[in-house]
């Protein structure tokens, strides 16, 4: 936003003057390192070492090549879209359990993860903007922060179940989202392979449009 105005304010030959903000990143950091360490850092990881319990599976995907000894991060791209009819559905069915749509594509998303891994346990890296306080919304700086989001899922399980766990563990993440995943990844010291992430191996990346 403020360099769309800068932009504007050049091309009509203006001067622009914007009020300051409140604060700046390098403030937000100490207020956030301040905070945890009073208590609220001890209170989200007891959410999290619940939510996640102490043994960590890993997601092996069927692939048609073998997982190199070092992740290489070398990718590519597959783009599809989704019918009209189809969203239109989901966003119909979430609405009617006080779900959201990144919620009922979520929890389609796991089942996916489970039908081809045969995995009842299924842990999705997702990553938000972290900028829920009206003073950071304004300021240039890294916020994201990873959440990983669980559901135990039963090939038998019905839909709705399958919503409403995906549902609750969305929503309690909200909750608890300020724990940075590096403290969390340090807290609860799970196996460490140079080829996985940890806690998770799939990520899933819901951006509005």
């Amino acid at each position: 936003d403020e360099f769309a105005a800068h932009y504007r304010a050049r091309v009509q030959g203006q001067e622009l003057s914007l009020p300051a903000l409140p604060i700046q990143y390098a403030d937000y950091a100490v207020w956030q390192r301040n905070w945890l360490e009073a208590g609220e850092k001890d209170r989200q990881l007891a959410y999290w070492r619940a939510q996640l319990g102490q043994d960590h599976p890993v997601l092996q995907l069927p692939t048609d090549h073998s997982r190199p000894s070092t992740a290489s991060y070398r990718a590519a791209r597959f783009s599809f879209v989704l019918p009209a009819p189809l969203v239109a559905g989901l966003q119909r069915q979430a609405q009617r359990q006080g779900a959201t749509l990144f919620m009922a594509l979520l929890a389609g998303f796991q089942a996916l993860l489970q039908r081809y891994t045969g995995l009842d346990d299924i842990r999705v890296g997702v990553p938000i903007a972290n900028r829920h306080r009206i003073e950071v919304e304004g300021i240039v700086g890294f916020f994201v922060n990873t959440q990983v989001l669980r559901n135990r899922i039963d090939s038998r399980v019905s839909l709705k179940v399958l919503l409403d766990q995906a549902r609750e563990a969305a929503l309690g993440a909200q909750a608890h989202q300020d724990l940075p995943f590096e403290q969390l990844v340090e807290a609860l010291q799970p196996e460490r392979n140079l080829n996985q992430n940890p806690l998770f191996q799939v990520m899933y990346n819901h951006l509005r449009e």
